[in-house]
């Protein structure tokens, strides 16, 4: 009796396809380095499935063609006929689909994960698009704008060009430190950028010649604290891929003495001479003056080199930071690493006195603040920055910051002085 043909349930697992391809194992770091490269290792070439329903021609029985024939020998049913004699063919089987292990989960496909647990990184438009992102597209040829990346970089070049090149950067001294394991070691902080920049005390302000039986490192303390806010040159001396850096202001200042008050212009005269105005920087304010950068070269100027009125409060009218004009009164050269400088704010600006008495005649009355109370009597500041000197009232010594009306008495115009007597008075609210 002729065998009829079963066609084979695609689900029972026991029958084995000799024209499957079987299952390969891969190792999950190369199927990494093929998903970063762009290829996909994990997926098997396979042919494609074609379903007669489509409406194309599945071509030969791949059984028949494995057999080495064209076509298939006809094959006698149970009634004995041949398929094709009958006028009325029945309808062909359809032949099942063979499906492929990863059509029960088509999520699956390529993914090693199912076999040893290692996700497989897998590239899309979208991450090439997120590599991409940092990217940055100019209008001009040359980008303008700068990234954060770029100004880090551009810090660091600062930073690097000055340790290697000893060129001198400026920068505000925005905190003091003093060390955890050391409370002897203070530091003075500069931010260049993200870089964090640390000056010790030693190197960020020159020792005082006498301590007076007080603790150095106290003393150290003090004066660089007192020089919060103060805009500093340094030079680095080294610099630390966590983000920080080492640096000395000492020797910056040794290097702009050097190129200032040693350096000469194309006549062969010095840069810095008696008499000349020059701008210098505050670095530290304290009641009877300020102390102030000038090239190199901390100088003090006491209350009356500050200005023309009297009585004038220098923490209400300087500050570390601020930048003044100041005329050079006289320069000690003789000894270069210790250079003496005697410096003047009011004589770098106009005598207001000069301008300033002549819009007053003696035996008129004029208002003004009072400015200071002493020994020689009170002085009124008078419109125009000068001050009148008035014996004491009858009435009794105003306040400071009183309202009051000045009888002008006398004027000199030679010894710039002015001086009157209070006839109103208004207690200050």
């Amino acid at each position: 009796m002729p065998r009829k043909n079963t066609p084979v349930d695609p689900a029972d697992e026991s029958v084995v396809n000799p024209q499957e391809t079987p299952e390969t194992h891969t190792d999950p770091e190369m199927e990494a380095f093929m998903a970063e490269s762009g290829e996909n290792a994990a997926a098997p070439q396979t042919e494609p499935d074609v379903n007669p329903e489509d409406g194309q021609d599945p071509g030969p029985d791949p059984e028949v063609a494995a057999a080495g024939g064209g076509e298939a020998a006809p094959v006698p049913g149970p009634d004995g006929t041949v398929d094709g004699e009958n006028e009325t063919p029945p309808e062909p089987e359809k032949k099942p689909r063979r499906r492929k292990k990863n059509d029960e989960n088509p999520g699956t496909a390529g993914d090693p994960s199912q076999s040893d647990g290692t996700p497989e990184k897998v590239i899309t438009p979208a991450s090439r698009r997120r590599t991409r992102a940092n990217t940055v597209i100019s209008i001009d040829e040359t980008r303008s704008v700068e990234t954060s990346a770029d100004k880090r970089n551009n810090d660091l070049l600062d930073l690097v060009e000055s340790m290697k090149g000893k060129k001198v950067l400026s920068g505000t001294i925005q905190g003091v430190e003093r060390s955890a394991e050391n409370p002897e070691l203070s530091y003075a902080v500069i931010y260049h950028g993200d870089f964090k920049v640390i000056i010790p005390a030693s190197e960020a302000v020159e020792p005082p010649a006498d301590f007076r039986d007080r603790s150095p490192a106290d003393v150290m303390h003090y004066m660089v604290t007192k020089r919060l806010g103060a805009e500093v040159d340094y030079i680095v001396k080294g610099v630390d891929k966590s983000g920080i850096a080492a640096a000395s202001r000492l020797e910056a200042m040794a290097s702009k003495r050097k190129e200032y008050y040693f350096g000469t212009d194309r006549d062969g005269n010095n840069r810095l001479y008696e008499g000349l105005n020059a701008e210098a920087r505050v670095v530290s304010v304290i009641r009877a003056g300020i102390f102030v950068d000038l090239f190199g070269v901390e100088t003090y100027i006491p209350l009356r080199e500050l200005s023309y009125q009297r009585g004038v409060d220098a923490a209400a009218q300087f500050q570390p930071g601020q930048r003044v004009l100041v005329k050079i009164l006289e320069i000690d050269r003789a000894d270069r690493s210790n250079i003496r400088v005697t410096a003047s704010v009011k004589q770098a600006t106009e005598n207001p006195y000069e301008k300033a008495l002549r819009k007053y005649v003696a035996g008129s009355r004029y208002v003004g603040t009072v400015s200071m109370v002493d020994t020689n009597g009170v002085f009124v500041s008078l419109d125009g920055g000068i001050d009148c000197l008035c014996s004491y009232p009858k009435r009794g010594r105003p306040p400071r910051g009183s309202r009051v009306t000045v009888r002008i008495i006398g004027i000199n115009n030679e010894s710039n002085r002015i001086w009157g007597a209070i006839t109103h008075m208004t207690t200050a609210r």
